[in-house]
């Protein structure tokens, strides 16, 4: 006889459809600024931005049907009023190919970690449909990349003529953690690709800071993209000493606009989410890497992007930004325990 367990949602899946939801709601802000904005020549792009509203705009109705069953509160997320059409363009065209491959990206490392987070079958389905989705989005928009000359690869190396194993540990430990080893394939993948990110969020910021008012996000975002140029300085000064071409960052990326399509809110909740997949790349980086350049540089930018983290989540609280995330209730409180 087939017995079928009717459970609830567990923590974990309540935290990854409640996260999945607010940033599935940015991004149909951000894609409903560049379709509004697309040049009649684009149409390419424009196919790839409203593949990409109508994927998240699915999610989000997946989301609250699931929530609705459950009687669990709908998020409010980010809304109609949280992006201004009638605003100028901030960036142009090509930028919104990139911004969906930068954010597909991050996606595809988020949802194959939650598929492995979660049980319940309705749940694990939906997960799995959003990873095979995102794939597919992922793809297209590199293609469209590599058609129109924006893609960028990593550093070529020559291939090896042999392969080779370690035979003495104390000669691998010390040539390992030199400084002036030659880097490894491992080593320049993460760091072309946390170049790339970077790249990615100074290009956002630099728009943002153009156009936000309110001093304090104006600070705040000065501060990020001042952080992010330190890092893409050492990796690209690190890769010059090993004769590996760094990366260039392309500035008319940006408009002249001072005017923002987008709320503080969405702003500094969209830098904030970059900065903690910042921590996740930097952290890998750092298990991956065992010079000792890159160890002592990768450990101190966690802390840095840690405090600039704190920072950014003291101010959203300040102006009530920050939606809070469901959480268990407080059993002392309502048992007046120490009041």
């Amino acid at each position: 006889m087939n017995v079928t367990h009717e459970v609830g949602l567990s923590s974990t899946e309540i935290a990854w459809l409640w996260s999945t939801y607010i940033n599935e709601s940015l991004s149909i802000c951000f894609t409903k600024h560049f379709l509004h904005h697309i040049e009649r020549n684009r149409e390419d792009v424009k196919m790839l931005l409203e593949k990409t509203q109508a994927l998240s705009e699915k999610h989000i109705e997946d989301i609250r049907n699931i929530f609705s069953k459950e009687n669990f509160p709908i998020p409010m997320g980010f809304t109609e009023n949280d992006v201004d059409l009638s605003a100028p363009p901030l960036f142009f065209d090509l930028f919104s190919v990139s911004y969906v491959y930068g954010m597909s990206r991050i996606a595809l490392v988020t949802y194959g970690k939650i598929i492995s987070n979660v049980a319940r079958k309705d749940i694990r389905m939906f997960f799995s449909k959003c990873l095979e989705s995102t794939t597919e989005l992922y793809n297209t928009a590199i293609e469209l990349m590599l058609e129109k000359g924006i893609y960028d690869r990593p550093p070529m190396i020559p291939y090896p003529n042999h392969i080779e194993f370690v035979h003495k540990k104390d000669t691998f430990i010390s040539k390992w953690f030199e400084e002036k080893r030659p880097l490894n394939v491992i080593e320049i993948s993460d760091m072309f690709f946390n170049i790339e990110r970077n790249y990615f969020g100074l290009i956002l910021l630099t728009g943002f800071i153009q156009v936000v008012k309110d001093e304090k996000v104006k600070q705040h975002l000065i501060k990020g993209k001042q952080l992010a140029q330190k890092q893409i300085e050492f990796l690209n000064k690190t890769f010059m000493k090993d004769d590996l071409l760094g990366n260039i960052m392309v500035n008319s990326e940006v408009s002249t606009s001072t005017t923002s399509p987008f709320s503080d809110k969405l702003i500094m909740f969209l830098i904030s989410t970059l900065n903690t997949q910042g921590i996740t790349y930097i952290g890998h980086a750092l298990a991956a890497s065992m010079r000792l350049d890159l160890v002592q540089e990768y450990s101190k930018t966690i802390l840095e992007i840690l405090a600039y983290g704190k920072d950014g989540v003291d101010l959203m609280i300040e102006n009530a930004w920050l939606e809070e995330v469901p959480h268990t209730p407080d059993r002392k409180g309502l048992a007046s325990i120490g009041t």
